[in-house]
């Protein structure tokens, strides 16, 4: 305290010489300890300047630069789970996005490729048509007038003349084949029998994506308008949501790849169950037991029902797989449905169902799992199954007679030329198996013995 206050002494005494303001104060601290002070007027500032360190205005800059510091660190990612940790999360999923969306314009671009490429084939097929002459054809001669009277002569006679003009004619003889009886005369062309044979497999066209690996392909045996019996229709199978039905006008235009109708079908299709009758489509639904069926002349569900107990998505199957529980099918007695059931124990059910309503009939349980065989069809109330799906040379190895109840086992030679056989279905208007072979869309013909 005597420091203190011997300097505040001199400098009272020193400021004393100069001016005659100087003041001192003696009071007690915040402590409450004594405390000596006083003050001396500046000899040439009238008044203190705002000092670097204490002004408002550099206190506000100090703010606002702060506030920045702390904008800038966030923005950055500097703070967990701050706005930059957002914009950095918004930025990677708007660059994910944008891979997906220029890989959905490749496959886009794709298919327009491949849509132009068959425009082209379409407009050159059309140009070679319009290019090809039409040769009069000459009037038929009455069955009455003989060769010798007619006026034709032999297409070497030079002098030979039609309508005042030589033309260049060929007298072509039409030879019709008669087949060879079979052993002991069960062949019947035109009336239902058992199956005695089937033919070497014919293939139609290869289909062009992997959404073709399976599939099944139609004519409805029983036409009605407006489509005809040469009507062809396709549905690609693989995929979650199978709705495209693809229609072709005869079985060359299958075969050239120029459908004339695509129908997107309300409710999407399980496998390659599904069958064509009296200008329907009967399909099975997606992931359950339920049937549907799809008015073409409407393109709307006409009718719809589950089939009662049936196995679906998987429990049931085709040995290949596929989903393939329910198998609807077409013969000359009707609309039918192969499946299987907990209470069959996975034996094959058939069911022959209305084809308006969908309802069960009536039902047979045969001995044979459907687990066991790699696929199914139906001639004249007879089940048919497919040994082997993949096997080269395989067999249909059991029939089941809806009409007697009794099933027995059977040897006929089957053919798998592509060795991935999805689909096996019997048409009885062409007297022909439909067949989907490993991306291939195959027939086969059928000889049937006497009823």
């Amino acid at each position: 305290m005597w420091l203190l206050l011997s300097v505040c002494v001199f400098c009272l005494l020193g400021c004393s010489e100069g001016q005659d303001r100087a003041t001192l104060w003696r009071g007690n601290d915040h402590s409450g300890r004594c405390q000596y002070t006083f003050t001396v007027p500046s000899p040439s500032e009238t008044s203190c300047s705002p000092t670097v360190s204490g002004g408002p205005e550099m206190e506000g800059l100090k703010a606002r630069l702060s506030l920045l510091e702390v904008l800038v660190a966030r923005l950055t990612g500097g703070e967990i789970g701050g706005p930059g940790a957002g914009l950095q999360e918004a930025l990677t999923q708007a660059m994910g996005e944008r891979i997906l969306l220029q890989g959905e314009k490749e496959r886009l671009e794709r298919d327009v490729e491949g849509l132009q490429r068959r425009m082209e084939e379409m407009r050159r097929e059309t140009e070679r048509l319009q290019s090809r002459p039409c040769y009069p054809q000459p009037p038929l001669l009455p069955p009455s007038i003989p060769l010798h009277d007619s006026g034709l002569r032999p297409a070497g006679d030079p002098a030979w003349q039609y309508g005042g003009n030589p033309v260049l004619q060929e007298l072509k003889a039409e030879v019709t084949e008669i087949p060879a009886p079979s052993p002991e005369g069960r062949e019947d062309s035109t009336g239902c029998g058992e199956l005695i044979s089937i033919g070497e497999p014919v293939s139609h066209r290869k289909a062009d994506s992997i959404a073709g690996k399976y599939g099944v392909w139609m004519q409805d045996p029983e036409a009605v308008a407006p489509y005809g019996g040469k009507m062809v229709w396709r549905i690609d199978t693989v995929g979650s949501e199978v709705r495209q039905l693809f229609g072709y006008e005869d079985i060359d235009q299958l075969s050239k790849g120029f459908p004339s109708k695509v129908l997107l079908l309300p409710e999407p299709v399980e496998s390659t169950g599904a069958t064509l009758y009296r200008g329907s489509l009967y399909y099975q639904r997606r992931r359950s037991r339920t049937l549907l069926r799809y008015n073409l002349a409407s393109e709307s569900i006409a009718s719809r029902r589950d089939l009662p107990h049936a196995g679906f998505h998987g429990q049931f199957p085709y040995s290949w797989g596929g989903y393939t529980d329910v198998d609807l099918g077409v013969d000359e007695q009707g609309l039918w449905a192969v499946y299987s059931t907990n209470k069959a124990k996975g034996a094959i059910v058939v069911s022959q169902l209305d084809p308006h309503s969908l309802a069960v009939k009536r039902s047979w349980e045969t001995s044979i799992r459907k687990t066991s065989v790699a696929n199914a069809f139906i001639i004249c109330g007879r089940l048919y199954t497919v040994a082997s799906y993949t096997a080269p040379n395989t067999t249909i190895n059991f029939m089941f007679d809806t009409a007697t109840g009794q099933g027995k086992e059977v040897a006929l030679p089957f053919r798998n030329k592509y060795r991935y056989n999805s689909m096996v279905d019997y048409n009885h208007a062409q007297r022909k198996l439909f067949a989907w072979d490993n991306f291939h869309i195959v027939s086969y013909d059928v000889r049937l013995g006497r009823q």
